[in-house]
């Protein structure tokens, strides 16, 4: 049985639940972004006693099929930019659509009138905040972040930071107070 769940952005989310899962003694298979994959089914007032725990964390179970497309959207976003160790040089569209097996029009409609924002600007904004963790961390100079996020150069990866910011990475590296976005909020 698989049970959808809403806002399921980060490693700390899937930590969450599976504690959920244990304390409830409900047997999983898998947690993902945005899935959990039961080992049985479980009774209506188990599910319904599992959402009530899930939304004290604010997290939600989905039943509708677009909030479920628009959650399997943005959880391969969310692995691909934050949890990959690159990015694949593809396609963002062509990934989608392998990975969803839908059509990526369609998907792409349905994401933008739920989201009111395209599937193309929600990666961007992704990968931005990637590029301020990475400059936070200062492990990588501007040159090798840019190879890392699959940018064309830096100038292509530092146009598109600043379009977004309003800064360019290197100013935005010099603050002392550098403010990022949680991924839930995207």
């Amino acid at each position: 049985m698989k049970i959808f769940i809403q806002h399921m952005v980060s490693l700390r989310c899937k930590m969450m639940v599976k504690s959920v899962l244990e304390k409830m003694n409900i047997a999983y298979k898998s947690v993902e972004l945005g899935e959990i994959v039961l080992v049985k089914s479980i009774s209506e007032s188990t599910k319904e006693e599992l959402k009530s725990e899930l939304r004290k964390s604010g997290l939600k179970v989905m039943d509708d099929k677009k909030a479920i497309l628009i959650e399997k959207i943005i959880a391969i976003i969310v692995e691909m930019v934050h949890y990959s160790d690159e990015i694949p040089n593809v396609n963002f569209s062509t990934l989608l659509q392998e990975k969803m097996q839908q059509d990526y029009h369609k998907m792409a409609e349905i994401f933008s009138e739920t989201k009111g924002i395209t599937i193309e600007h929600f990666i961007i904004l992704h990968k931005i905040e990637k590029i301020k963790e990475l400059l936070i961390y200062d492990e990588l100079n501007i040159t090798e972040i840019s190879y890392k996020m699959n940018y064309s150069s830096v100038a292509h990866l530092s146009k598109q930071f600043k379009q977004i910011t309003g800064l360019t990475p290197s100013f935005f590296k010099t603050l002392s107070k550098k403010n990022r976005t949680n991924l839930e909020d995207i």
